[in-house]
């Protein structure tokens, strides 16, 4: 419970009135993401300054008031959710640093600074900062690094902790830290930097980040290639990268998925196929037509009906639009979209995609698989109406077993959309009960009054998976 003293003491830490939100109507809008689940917070603040936030943190643990720092509410797994009330602090009002330095191949960010928007700073000296998430023409660099977020790229490129070499930090009691610096390479003591990246705002709170940008590739060259039987796309997934052919995105859309797209926007995809391939290699253009040429040779080696590669910039783009259409596509079907990130070994694609076609028939669910199929980040979409409690009780089980079978097959739980609250009682399924004590106590020792983003990641006594609500 926050205290008119408490709120008068923060008054005096945010001086413009503005950027504190006490209104119900202002505080709703600040009670879900884009998982599951409505919170409503006691308080809303829009810090745009360092010292601004530790202050505010300094206070929250005197009062042990919870504290929930949010960048733009796409998360798919709950990471901002003021689950135990308190305060979320709304940092995409904090925009004022977007700075490159294009000798020392770094970029310095707010953490409010759209995704998006550093790679289109970066790309004006011809640089590039990799990690694309599906989101990030509106996710925050903040919230990217907070769930350590990935996307298409990834599979040649890495993920956002990847490209982390410096951060400053406000710890959970309200000092300052600075981890890493502006170098490539550090190996002074432990490595807090990769620590905090991915924390999901547990163990600190982020308002400045130095990343790492790299040469931009000088072209680009788009295949897509389609499959009778999706199980014989996994195994062509398996057969390029062993070629020693390195995509910088390889996508996967299966029959519903490219279905659905088709019904939304006419693109003229082959809808009698049960997968397609979308496949990207980058570097220079005298290397690209090799690389392309062998990658249709393993799509056809593995029972690829059909292959067109992209001869233009526009008809490139054309491909990678029914890629992008997937989302808003799907969710015309039913209004409820439960979208799963579990990732499995690349030789095992093959396996996770006959283990999902056995949960859809067995819980008569209208499953969509689609995702980066390359690095085995696969998107497993499950499309229904949370109204229907019987259909969202089916869907609870299938959720739990794709979350077996990724794990018995060497898995993880996710690959980038983070654990939260939808992830957090499969916690101990992947990590066992030693993995998830060890957490548990970096935890404790960072944040011994737990205040930040209390409720994530480590699951409560007996919590379960529940995406319906009973009435």
């Amino acid at each position: 419970m926050i205290t008119d003293l408490a709120l008068n003491r923060i008054e005096g830490i945010i001086t413009d009135k503005r950027r504190i939100l006490t209104d119900i109507t202002d505080r709703h809008g600040y009670s879900y993401d884009a998982s599951f689940g409505v919170y409503v917070p006691e308080l809303v603040l829009q810090p745009v300054s360092t010292l601004e936030v530790a202050e505010i943190v300094k206070l929250a643990n005197e009062y042990k008031i919870p504290i929930y720092p949010r960048g733009r509410g796409t998360s798919l797994s709950g990471g901002p959710l003021a689950v135990e009330g308190g305060i979320v602090l709304d940092f995409s009002k904090w925009t004022q640093t977007l700075e490159v330095d294009p000798d020392d191949l770094i970029a310095i960010v707010s953490p409010g600074v759209i995704t998006s928007d550093i790679n289109k700073a970066a790309e004006q000296y011809g640089l590039m900062y990799p990690p694309d998430p599906s989101s990030s023409h509106v996710s925050t660099i903040g919230g990217n690094l907070a769930e350590n977020s990935g996307g298409p790229r990834g599979l040649k490129y890495g993920v956002t902790k990847d490209y982390v070499i410096g951060l400053e930090v406000v710890t959970p009691e309200g000092e300052i830290i600075r981890t890493g610096g502006r170098t490539v390479k550090n190996v002074t003591g432990f490595d807090l930097t990769k620590l905090i990246v991915g924390s999901e705002g547990t163990l600190g709170i982020i308002t400045e980040a130095t990343l790492r940008l790299i040469p931009k590739p000088l072209a680009t060259r788009t295949l897509m290639a389609v499959f009778d039987d999706i199980v014989d796309s996994g195994r062509a997934i398996s057969k390029i990268l062993r070629s020693g052919i390195l995509p910088s995105k390889m996508e996967l859309m299966d029959q519903q998925s490219i279905i659905a797209v088709e019904e939304y926007e006419p693109l003229g995809l082959p809808i009698d196929v049960e997968a397609m391939l979308l496949i990207e290699v980058d570097g220079h253009p005298d290397a690209l037509a090799a690389e392309l040429n062998k990658v249709e040779e393993k799509c056809m080696e593995s029972g690829a009906r059909n292959i067109y590669a992209a001869a233009t910039k526009e008809e490139e783009a054309e491909l990678w639009k029914a890629r992008k259409l997937v989302s808003p596509a799907i969710v015309r079907i039913k209004p409820t979209k439960i979208s799963e990130d579990a990732t499995v070994p690349r030789s095992k694609i093959p396996e996770m995609f006959k283990r999902l076609k056995a949960i859809k028939e067995k819980y008569n669910i209208h499953l969509v698989v689609f995702g980066h199929a390359g690095d085995g980040n696969l998107h497993p979409n499950i499309i229904a109406d949370q109204r229907d409690k019987e259909e969202m009780q089916r869907v609870e089980k299938a959720v739990e077993e794709i979350f077996t079978a990724a794990i018995e097959l060497g898995g993880t739980l996710s690959g980038e959309h983070g654990i939260g609250v939808m992830k957090a009682p499969f916690m101990e399924m992947e990590l066992g009960s030693t993995g998830l004590d060890m957490m548990k106590r970096i935890k404790t020792a960072w944040d011994p009054n737990n205040i930040l983003n209390p409720g994530k990641i480590f699951p409560k006594q007996g919590q379960r998976l529940v995406l319906h609500h009973d009435s």
